[in-house]
């Protein structure tokens, strides 16, 4: 277990990803390819994926060389996911490109005790050696990342919704208490089911959240205690489009009044009770067209506890932009 003990100080310094993390995304989805665990969540990831790396020289450095020194283990280097990745992939590469060579040493150490490091990282101290690394990880994000940008962006940005609103109705009590199943919060201590038992003290420093599309079950910190403070935790709840595009067929379900109406009701997230009073229909009505509109792949849904939030994708921001509302109406192992 990991416990978080807050201050007074750090529940005001509490603060959420406004974006999608690369680096962190990287390395949890390589940790999706390690493991059969929760892959029925990932699962249309997971056969792209596949197809895209199985047999190429990507797949096969991917194999040797990024799960290596990313395992799902204990320890991860931190230099690996550092917070400058938070503004921008190139931000978070070239941090890791100018991390210390003796900070690179001590953590491939570290890797090397926890669960064997290969015997090339060593060369990570070389400033040209995290350069070339640098360059597979892009590779890596340009291949299977970046193809579901999208997705991955409007599950982070529901899920900042609908945190923005718990925190609005119950505060950060509310708001630590409801981050995932695995987290538990009993102030002042936020208490994670984590992969060793360990204690993190803020001492003021305050608290970064790190929704991810990614991370499954288990959320994830920073070995190093000295270093900015962040957890890494599970979008939950989450129901996501069949398809990262919408079909035909779904987009002529989409057609007609009340689901456009519905459609400009959700730009700033609605729950399903909102919806239905918002459009004078019946809560069951409401679930109807937000079935729709979610197989179309216009909007999200979030559940928490007993409510489900309905928030748009980029798609369906990007459809509102093009038509306006009308006048008077409201809006296992890594086997590739």
């Amino acid at each position: 277990m990991l416990r978080v003990h807050f201050t007074p100080q750090d529940l005001a310094r509490v603060r959420m990803a406004s974006a999608p993390d690369p680096l962190w995304e990287i390395t949890c989805s390589l940790h999706r390819l390690q493991t059969s665990r929760g892959r029925w969540a990932f699962a249309e990831w997971y056969r792209e994926t596949r197809a895209v790396l199985t047999g190429t020289p990507l797949g096969d450095a991917v194999r040797r060389l990024l799960v290596p020194v990313l395992p799902r283990a204990p320890y991860l280097p931190d230099f690996l996911t550092p917070p400058e990745a938070a503004d921008g992939l190139d931000a978070g590469f070239t941090a890791i490109v100018d991390t210390p060579p003796d900070r690179v040493a001590q953590e491939i150490r570290m890797l090397d005790e926890c669960s064997g490091a290969p015997a090339w990282a060593a060369r990570l101290v070389e400033r040209g050696a995290r350069e070339e690394l640098v360059k597979l990880l892009r590779a890596y994000h340009g291949a299977v990342i970046a193809p579901h940008h999208d997705r991955i962006r409007a599950s982070i940005e529901g899920e900042r919704t609908l945190c923005a609103r718990e925190t609005l109705d119950t505060g950060i009590d509310g708001l630590l208490g409801g981050l995932s199943p695995t987290i538990r919060w009993h102030a002042p201590v936020l208490e994670v089911d984590y992969v060793v038992d360990r204690d993190l003290y803020l001492n003021g420093r305050g608290l970064r959240l790190v929704p991810s599309y990614f991370c499954w079950h288990a959320p994830i910190s920073l070995a190093d205690g000295t270093l900015q403070p962040v957890l890494i935790y599970p979008v939950h709840g989450t129901r996501y489009p069949g398809s990262d595009r919408p079909t035909e067929r779904s987009l002529a379900a989409l057609l007609g009044r009340t689901r456009a109406a519905a459609l400009r009701s959700l730009v700033l997230g609605a729950t399903t009770s909102e919806l239905a009073r918002t459009l004078g229909v019946s809560p069951a009505t409401a679930t109807h067209h937000t079935t729709v509109l979610r197989d179309a792949g216009l909007i999200i849904s979030n559940r928490r506890h007993n409510t489900v939030l309905h928030t748009l994708t980029p798609l369906g921001a990007a459809m509102l932009r093009r038509t306006p509302a009308e006048p008077g109406r409201s809006m296992a192992t890594v086997d590739f």
